[in-house]
């Protein structure tokens, strides 16, 4: 048989299309609902919102697709390394002639694997030191407005606000959040950031307490509080912040982010405010406690006040010794006046002895002499300084006429000069305006429309100067310049501007 023999004509030609769909309806008939175990690697999330990412193992590779509607509602976000139960069909891609696998739900393989990954995950955090005890704030011992970020409609927040009611009612402001899924991460992170942000003093109260709260359940249902973004909002927060995920027993990143954590959302609300009737009752305890150290120091300071008063002596005995001094002094006093006054009469009548009237004329005589003396003295002296007061007078007339006389010259001289100041701007304006005629007579002389006038011309190309032929030729319009006006010589026709082909239109 020849190798180049037509084949048999029965033979079905299938087209492109034909077989690729055939293939599809294979693959998607015989695998319409498949569980696939491997480990997720290339993980991709472009802006449509749609996950691609490869399934593999040692030997092979199956593409991946999760759609935009399902990736939301997915339990566990896909990550690279992440070995995974996937759920889904198995379909083709007839662009690429591949075939992939449209994934509707991810579980972890096991929770050895999950747990690898979330300790992978926490040493990298606290390596960046996002849980260093140094970080954490001190609870308020009573916060006015308590923020609590949970699911409004669980009983996680049932539980909060009784536990509160029943304690020690306060303001409470609830920011709704999903607690699992793919929106729990990011709306958890975004309500911790908004509590934050709101100003002190606005129209919505700022809260001096957070609380995160969450009921129990899987590891898988509590991953969007092991979120990277969840544990830095938690550790980026400045309200006191205390976590509440799941039981006791649950345990998860945020937790070691947070300044506190409870074990379970009720001990939160017990963490965060006191027993009302308890705190009234310390209160009352501790007044009464303040009533009787007040009283007790009153006590002691009046023991001490008699104490001191007993250790004093009485006032009488301090004034008896100066009583005694003042009687003994004033017993003294008549006789010593009596004979204090004896004593100086005694002393006048011993002076009057040696007084007589020849005595006292004398001593006045001599007075008067000395007052006479004293008197021509200061005449003297008088007409001596009146003397010498004239002649002062007579020199200082005669400098005051040499001063006039040199006034009288200062103001023929000042005449002079004024005379001089005004005739000097109009000698310096004549000059100036002769030097201007003069610069002005050399700039006609040197400019070129005196050129111009003896016979030549400019002429210019396109509103340039042009001085050579080439210039000439390569210009569109020519104009020539006389001394007397400018003439349009012509050049080369402008060619139409092509306008630009339009985006997005084919330029045929």
């Amino acid at each position: 048989m020849d190798l180049f023999e037509a084949p048999d004509d029965n033979a079905h030609d299938f087209t492109v299309s034909e077989l690729s769909g055939a293939v599809k309806r294979v693959i998607e008939g015989e695998f319409g609902q498949v569980r696939v175990r491997g480990e997720i690697g290339r993980v991709s999330r472009p802006a449509s919102g749609h996950l691609y990412y490869d399934l593999k193992d040692d030997r092979s590779v199956i593409a991946a697709i999760t759609w935009k509607g399902q990736a939301a509602r997915l339990a566990v976000r896909p990550e690279e390394g992440m070995e995974v139960i996937a759920t889904g069909r198995m379909t083709t891609f007839p662009g690429q002639s591949k075939y992939q696998l449209i994934v509707d739900d991810i579980r972890p393989a096991g929770a050895g694997a999950l747990m690898a990954m979330l300790e992978k995950r926490r040493k990298a955090l606290a390596a960046e030191g996002l849980f260093d005890a140094a970080r954490k704030r001190p609870l308020p011992a009573l916060p006015g407005v308590i923020g609590v970020v949970t699911s409004p409609s669980g009983a996680v927040i049932r539980d909060i606000l009784h536990r509160l009611r029943d304690r020690f009612p306060r303001h409470v402001l609830i920011w709704p959040v999903a607690v699992q899924g793919e929106r729990c991460a990011a709306e958890v992170a975004a309500a911790i950031r908004g509590f934050n942000a709101l100003p002190a003093g606005g129209p919505i109260p700022r809260p001096d307490l957070l609380i995160v709260a969450r009921g129990g359940g899987s590891l898988e249902d509590l991953w969007g509080f092991n979120e990277e973004i969840v544990v830095r909002a938690a550790a980026e927060s400045v309200i006191p912040l205390i976590s509440a995920v799941g039981h006791e027993t649950d345990t998860t990143l945020i937790d070691h982010a947070a300044d506190h954590r409870a074990p379970t959302p009720t001990a939160a609300a017990e963490r965060a405010v006191p027993v009302r009737v308890e705190l009234l009752a310390a209160v009352d305890a501790r007044a009464a406690s303040l009533s009787r150290c007040v009283a007790a120091g009153f006590v002691n300071r009046a023991q001490r006040l008699r104490d001191l008063a007993r250790a004093l002596p009485r006032p009488e005995t301090l004034t008896q010794t100066a009583a005694q001094r003042h009687d003994l002094w004033a017993g003294r006093l008549d006789g010593a006046l009596g004979v204090g006054v004896s004593a100086r009469r005694a002393r006048l009548t011993e002076l009057s002895v040696h007084l007589r009237p020849r005595l006292l004329a004398d001593l006045a005589a001599r007075g008067r002499e000395r007052l006479d003396g004293r008197l021509r003295a200061l005449e003297t002296c008088t007409r001596r300084g009146q003397e010498r007061a004239r002649e002062r007078l007579a020199a200082q007339r005669l400098t005051l006429r040499g001063t006039e006389r040199e006034i009288a010259r200062g103001r023929q001289a000042l005449s002079a000069l004024e005379a001089r100041l005004n005739a000097a701007p109009a000698l310096r304006l004549r000059a100036l305006s002769e030097r201007l005629e003069g610069v002005d007579r050399l700039r006609q002389t040197l400019g070129y429309h005196e050129t111009l006038a003896r016979g030549y011309a400019v002429i210019r190309g396109d509103g340039e100067v042009v001085t050579s032929r080439a210039a000439a030729e390569q210009a569109q319009v020519l104009e020539a310049q006389f001394h007397d006006g400018r003439v349009v010589l012509g050049g080369k026709p402008k060619r139409p501007r092509r306008p630009p082909p339009q985006q997005g239109l084919l330029d045929l």
